[in-house]
């Protein structure tokens, strides 16, 4: 098990933080939404905003994936918000399912395995009129995606394990850079589709440290891709366009709502008063309401709110 899964202070996580923390629907940072980390002090209460102060500053805190956790945190956060987790190898079968109903056949990536998965090392075949360009540009969305393990899988969900090389990965974004690199020549033509199969992909997640290391997990895979492809480090630039399209796509939202969770955000700093120490965190005031979410067509280039998008696909 790997004792840094989620490394603030890595270079790419440090250039793009203050990307990585935006809410793209309020124009504000995205809020901490669950109580977990409460003890730290009030600028931790679950309707405040994260900030790079509160996570790097004069108290710089840990942020854990759920198999880091205690146990008893992770009964908790499963009794408060639902939250379970999801074995890689139960990703990995249902995005198998996914792929088959697009190739035909369900073993193209792997051969899956008792609680795991044998990688195919040839190839992704493509034939007839469904080229390796459409299957990149193939919108997916994971609804409540915690850590987003079924769009990235870094590292093993039961494990903490690394999945080394990336090839070997199983979620669906994984999936799409296995084919773009199996399919293009230059740096530049790497890139361009690399950023399209960003474009392509979704996740909404509730809590915000979730969110977080969701977003740090969707970065280290273009960081670890970039490095297993070209052998270098991404530049600020490449980071900051990759950071910026996940800020847009993997979003915090209350998935029954298809608001911005406990109504508008908080100001990153309020002092409170006594009374206000006892209201219920989560009740709004008349004039909160919550924002419905946006998210980003990249294609139309305009921006939308995802209840709009359910409308249109019913």
């Amino acid at each position: 098990m790997e004792a840094n899964l989620i490394d603030l202070n890595h270079y790419a996580v440090k250039t793009t933080l203050k990307t990585l923390l935006q809410d793209k629907t309020t124009k504000k940072n995205i809020i901490w939404a669950t109580n977990s980390y409460e003890d730290y002090g009030l600028e931790y209460k679950d309707s405040k905003q994260i900030t790079i102060g509160t996570l790097i500053g004069l108290k710089p805190m840990t942020l854990q994936p759920r198999v880091l956790k205690k146990l008893d945190e992770q009964q908790d956060r499963t009794h408060k918000r639902a939250e379970v987790m999801t074995p890689s190898w139960l990703c990995n079968a249902m995005n198998n399912v996914c792929d088959k109903e697009w190739f035909g056949d369900k073993c193209v990536f792997n051969v899956e395995t008792q609680n795991g998965w044998i990688t195919n090392e040839r190839p992704i075949p493509f034939k007839d009129d469904k080229s390796w360009h459409k299957y990149i540009d193939l919108r997916r969305l994971e609804v409540t995606c915690g850590e987003a393990p079924y769009i990235v899988s870094r590292y093993d969900t039961t494990t903490g394990k690394v999945i080394e090389p990336p090839t070997h990965r199983i979620g669906f974004l994984d999936r799409k850079i296995r084919v773009v690199n199996e399919n293009t020549l230059t740096e530049e033509e790497w890139f361009y589709w690399v950023v399209r199969a960003y474009q392509s992909s979704y996740g909404f997640e509730f809590q915000g440290d979730n969110l977080l290391i969701a977003r740090i997990n969707l970065l280290m895979t273009f960081v670890d891709n970039m490095q297993f492809k070209w052998h270098r480090d991404p530049s600020k630039s490449e980071l900051n366009k990759i950071a910026n399209i996940i800020a847009w796509n993997i979003f915090q939202m209350d998935g029954l709502t298809d608001t911005v969770p406990l109504g508008i955000p908080q100001p990153a700093f309020e002092e409170v008063s006594l009374f206000e120490l006892y209201e219920p965190d989560s009740k709004l005031d008349d004039k909160q309401i919550a924002p419905k979410c946006l998210i980003y067509d990249w294609r139309q280039m305009k921006s939308q709110t995802f209840e709009s998008l359910k409308k249109e696909r019913n």
